[in-house]
């Protein structure tokens, strides 16, 4: 193993812990996490600790998933970061419905990736 699939292995493993958490603060539940501010900031937190994971992740590794919107991803974590004034909930759900099972479909892979030893 090398200390990058290694730096690789434990950034994947904290982006699927940052998604099963977003998951059970949720429940799946549009109208709840619209209704408590508390859930919204913890979901917003965890969305930001995975962006910027992500941003950390080798590029070797990233390549062996270029449907995911690698950019896209660090962009929103900007939006994320800096634009808590007029942030958009109805965004936010719409990245935890429809991106966040994709990401973590791909994270998924990725490790079995690096647990196989086949790095780009």
């Amino acid at each position: 193993m090398t200390p990058t699939s290694d730096a690789d292995r434990a950034l994947l493993s904290h982006i699927l812990d940052c998604i099963e958490r977003i998951s059970e603060y949720t429940g799946d539940d549009r109208a709840g996490f619209m209704a408590s501010r508390l859930v919204q900031d913890a979901v917003i937190r965890n969305l930001q600790t995975l962006a910027e994971s992500t941003q950390r992740l080798s590029d070797a590794i990233k390549v062996t998933e270029p449907s995911i919107p690698w950019r896209d991803i660090a962009g929103f974590r900007n939006v994320l970061t800096h634009g808590y004034l007029g942030l958009d909930t109805q965004l936010v759900w719409s990245v935890i419905e429809q991106d966040l099972p994709g990401l973590a479909e791909a994270i998924v892979r990725m490790r079995q990736t690096l647990d196989e030893g086949r790095t780009p």
